[in-house]
C-alpha cells in the first residue's frame, strides 16, 4: 500500500529541500572563498542570486553559524568568519591531541562486534577528492567528521564526543586549504587507525592516531603558515 503525502506535509518537505540547497550553497561559497573570509555576508544579495526569500538564507546562516562558518553582529548582519590564525590552528591541534589519541585508546579497549562493523562501513564511505574545491572533497569532508566523530563515542565518553563535535575542526580545516595528494594519505592513515581498533591494539591505536594527527597538523597543513 503506497503512503499518501498530505498538501502540508509536501509544502514543509519542499520548504526543507530548499533550506538545505540554500545551506549547502552559502556552505560551498564559504568553504571556496567565493564569500571571503571576513567578508559581509548580504542575507539580500543571496536571495537574489538564489531567486528565493529571505528566510531560507536566515535558516541557512544560523546553521553556518553554529557550525563557526559565520558571525553574526548585531545591528549588522552576518560576515563568514576569518581563517584559523596560527596561533588558533595551534590551539585545536593541542586539544586534538589531548583527547583523540585517548579516545581511540578506549575505543580499542572497549570494541566490539558491533562497533567493528560501524567503523569498517564508515571507512568503506570514504573517497578520494575529485578535484580541488568544497565540492571534490565534500564526500571526504563529512567521512572525516563522521570517522573521527565515530571514535570519540566508541570511547564511551559522552563528554570527549561532544567536545570534538563543537570544534567542528573538519570544516575550518578543510577551508584553510584543499591539497590532492591529502586525501590519498588521510585515507591510509584511517585504515590504519581501524586496523589497529578492530584488533583490539590500544598500544597501537592510540599511535596510529596521534600519527595522523601529527601529519595532518605538521606536514600537510602548517606549511600554509610559512
Amino acid at each position: 500500500m503506497t503512503e499518501t503525502v498530505e498538501p502540508q506535509d509536501r509544502r514543509l518537505l519542499r520548504r526543507q529541500m530548499l533550506a538545505d540547497d540554500v545551506y549547502e550553497a552559502i556552505k560551498t561559497m564559504l568553504m571556496d572563498h567565493t564569500i571571503r573570509p571576513g567578508a559581509r555576508i548580504s542575507i539580500d544579495g543571496l536571495a537574489r542570486d538564489f531567486q528565493v526569500s529571505s528566510t531560507p538564507v536566515r535558516e541557512a546562516l544560523a546553521r553556518l553559524e553554529s557550525e563557526g562558518l559565520a558571525d553574526k553582529e548585531p545591528l549588522k548582519g552576518y560576515r563568514a568568519t576569518p581563517l584559523l590564525t596560527l596561533e588558533e590552528f595551534d590551539d585545536l591541534y593541542r586539544f586534538r591531541q589531548l583527547l583523540e589519541p585517548w579516545a581511540a585508546r578506549r575505543a580499542a579497549e572497549r570494541i566490539d562486534d558491533a562497533g567493528r562493523t560501524r567503523l569498517r562501513a564508515e571507512l568503506s564511505t570514504a573517497v578520494e577528492p575529485t578535484a580541488v574545491d568544497y565540492a571534490g572533497y565534500k564526500s571526504l569532508t563529512a567521512h572525516d567528521n563522521r570517522f573521527h566523530t565515530l571514535i570519540a563515542s566508541l570511547s564511551g565518553s559522552d563528554q570527549v564526543r561532544l567536545a570534538f563535535e563543537r570544534t567542528h575542526c573538519h570544516l575550518h580545516i578543510f577551508r584553510l586549504h584543499y591539497d590532492r595528494d591529502t586525501g590519498p594519505e588521510v585515507l591510509v592513515e584511517h585504515r590504519q587507525i581501524v586496523e589497529a581498533i578492530t584488533t583490539g591494539t590500544p598500544t597501537a591505536a592510540e599511535a596510529a592516531m596521534r600519527h595522523h594527527l601529527e601529519n595532518s597538523m605538521t606536514h600537510r597543513l602548517r606549511k600554509i603558515y610559512e
